[in-house]
């Protein structure tokens, strides 16, 4: 949105009347009201600053709270943070939640964009690029920590130290500086081919089984959810979403209203994983929570999103909020989960163990998955223990004489 020249007041209506749009509460809406009529505005007036912006808003919170935030002054950060938001954006962001700018400087930084920018010719996922710039940022900052500012002064060494501060995935992080330092020497910006030294982090496939609850387990996580609230019905039926037809968060959090065929009983979507359009059974169960959930827990939203939060700015669940939300209910819900992961994926993990119960074929089991091959599916094989019970052979027995050749242990 462009931003023109607003006086303060002008701008306080515009908050008050999106934020009355958007179903926050009339006390929450005073709150607010005050605080602005008692800071900004006064300040404002006191300096004889006509037209607000961004950079007022900082300077007001510097002269109010400087660096050490109590949480006291919270409230009055989130004031100036929507004043700020309705005149950039035009809408409210959720808490305070500000991405991060990455912004590439110097010679390497330069060459991380063109990187970044030779990634996206060849078509790379939008949040692959996203992590490339991420990690690359971060080499930048050390390297500048270090005052390195060419590429021609990058050592092994400086690689070495800075893998070092990465506590977790250094193997992951490797990955991306390995592409990066390749990249520089395939097109003879540096001379020495860097990535070699990185050829040691390598991924080591661990053998592992997923994780899955019996029938039984699921059906106390189902029970134990208590549906007196908005919070409490939404979470049934996401719950119901993951364990009835195993639909992964990602998934759950972009359900529609597009998404339902009532009259054919249909749930249709396209995965964002795979990117392939699944259709399931809309089962009775899973119909009848989220028609209680729309009826008496969704908050008013123009959203076409089914599942919101339940606090003002009532914005879209992300996939990662319904994965804590899964993982939650399972904690709560007494279910022993002691060397199991519990997050939303086994509840996938579980409704796949119970169609190898029920002898299901792997094409069929595939198809309610939604995964784009077979092969996927087999990866569930591993924990179909009855089946892998009968391709056990019976161990032959021994006979005696074989421990008493040579005098068997008599002889030692």
């Amino acid at each position: 949105m462009k931003q023109v020249k607003q006086t303060v007041e002008y701008l306080i209506q515009q908050c008050v009347l999106y934020l009355e749009q958007n179903s926050f509460s009339k006390a929450r809406i005073d709150h607010f009201r005050s605080l602005w009529k008692k800071g900004i505005v006064p300040y404002m007036a006191e300096r004889s600053i006509l037209y607000y912006d961004p950079s007022v808003g900082e300077k007001y919170l510097l002269s109010q709270i400087g660096n050490m935030v109590e949480s006291t002054q919270k409230t009055n950060i989130r004031c100036i943070h929507i004043l700020n938001d309705i005149q950039t954006t035009g809408t409210v962001g959720k808490r305070f939640c500000n991405p991060c700018s990455l912004t590439f400087s110097g010679q390497i930084g330069q060459l991380m964009k063109e990187l970044c920018q030779h990634l996206e010719s060849l078509r790379r996922n939008k949040k692959t690029i996203q992590h490339y710039r991420l990690n690359l940022y971060r080499l930048q900052a050390f390297l500048e920590s270090h005052q390195i500012k060419e590429v021609k002064d990058i050592k092994e060494m400086h690689i070495a130290k800075f893998l070092a501060t990465q506590t977790n995935g250094s193997v992951r992080i490797a990955s991306y500086m390995r592409v990066f330092f390749k990249y520089l020497y395939d097109n003879h910006i540096i001379t020495q081919n860097l990535s070699e030294s990185l050829q040691h982090y390598k991924w080591k496939r661990k053998e592992k089984l997923p994780s899955v609850f019996t029938s039984s387990e699921v059906m106390q996580i189902e029970s134990s959810i208590k549906r007196e609230d908005s919070a409490g019905r939404r979470n049934y039926a996401i719950l119901l979403l993951a364990s009835r037809l195993g639909l992964r968060a990602s998934d759950i959090a972009n359900i529609t209203f597009n998404s339902f065929n009532w009259e054919c009983n249909k749930i249709r979507l396209i995965q964002l994983k795979t990117g392939r359009e699944i259709e399931l059974p809309l089962l009775a169960n899973i119909g009848e929570a989220i028609i209680d959930y729309l009826k008496y827990g969704r908050k008013k939203s123009a959203l076409p999103n089914v599942f919101l939060y339940t606090r003002a700015p009532y914005a879209a669940l992300s996939g990662s909020a319904i994965s804590v939300c899964i993982t939650h209910l399972i904690e709560l819900s007494g279910v022993n989960t002691v060397e199991r992961k519990h997050g939303a994926h086994s509840m996938r993990h579980s409704l796949a163990s119970r169609f190898l119960e029920n002898r299901e074929p792997l094409p069929v089991i595939s198809e309610a998955l939604g995964h784009s091959e077979t092969s996927s599916t087999m990866f569930y094989l591993r924990i179909d223990k009855e089946s892998l019970r009968q391709c056990a052979l019976d161990v032959p027995s021994v006979s005696e004489l074989f421990y008493e050749q040579k005098g068997g242990f008599y002889e030692c």
